[in-house]
């Protein structure tokens, strides 16, 4: 690891760390509290696919709409009106709309097989982004001064590596530049997060061998066809087996670094905290 010892984590002039878990339990909500202190540059991952690596598809799908209604598509052709997406740290809707839910048309799904490249369009943007964290990390130092950094990653990240193989080469990049770590919910957090998804069901990345299986077992087990199915039934169906898939997966990962809970992040109210929990997790 990074640093070896919580001593080490302590004295070291610079630190870096990648936090990693289910969408829900609280990265942004640490970063946030970092980035507040002033001296920690906050990257997001998320945030950097949707500016930087699916950006122009974004607003393309947003403009492929527009062009649909007359008046609108008057405006965009005589150049009177553009049309950009407004992502930021906390409102990430956009990449989300893009990405979608597989489905009946409708009831606003695509096409299974629109569905599958978007979601290796969205696979190729956050490998890219997480092997940015380097450069990023050195940006953060030299351009604007910030001490610390924190990678906030995806609740993806665990779909694109394989923890089991010592010589990963993302998380080895990962790890050489941040100490990993885990952001470990226990069974009620899971159930919550359930909860929250059946009111609310987002659009999802997953791992494609996941996602196929899973789209087969469902048009199976229901009988109907892709054209059937209510896409926001799917993805609340799919949900719970998308976190018990990923769970061990993160397990896997936390070997990599160290782990703390989302009760030890709510219970943070300064930097000093943090610096005290992850010195905690670490050998003396």
């Amino acid at each position: 690891m990074l640093y070896s010892t919580a001593d080490a984590w302590r004295a070291a002039p610079r630190r870096k760390v990648l936090v990693f878990g289910m969408s829900g339990l609280g990265k942004t909500h640490l970063s946030g509290i970092l980035r507040g202190s002033g001296d920690w540059f906050h990257y997001s991952i998320d945030y950097r696919i949707g500016t930087r690596y699916l950006g122009e598809i974004i607003a393309d799908n947003a403009k492929a709409e527009a062009m649909k209604v007359p008046f609108l598509r008057d405006l965009l052709m005589s150049d009177s009106i553009y049309i950009a997406s407004n992502i930021t740290f906390d409102n990430l809707a956009p990449v989300a709309t893009w990405l979608g839910k597989p489905g009946d048309p409708a009831k606003g799904g695509l096409p299974m097989a629109e569905y599958a490249t978007r979601q290796e369009a969205f696979r190729q943007a956050e490998i890219a982004a997480l092997k940015d964290t380097a450069h990023f990390a050195h940006r953060a130092k030299a351009l604007y001064g910030y001490e610390h950094f924190i990678c906030d990653t995806g609740g993806s990240i665990c779909e694109w590596v394989d923890p089991q193989n010592p010589n990963d080469p993302l998380l080895k990049a990962l790890s050489d530049e941040c100490l990993l770590v885990w952001i470990k919910g226990d069974e009620a957090h899971t159930q919550e997060l359930i909860r929250r998804f059946d009111r609310a069901p987002k659009p999802m990345a997953y791992q494609p061998e996941f996602l196929t299986r899973v789209w087969n077992e469902y048009l199976n087990e229901n009988n109907i066809s892709e054209g059937d199915v209510d896409p926001d039934i799917f993805v609340r169906w799919t949900y719970a087996q998308a976190l018990h898939h990923r769970q061990p997966r993160y397990e896997a990962m936390s070997k990599w670094g160290v782990t703390i809970t989302p009760d030890h992040i709510s219970a943070l109210t300064s930097e000093a905290d943090f610096v005290d929990l992850i010195a905690d997790t670490l050998p003396a």
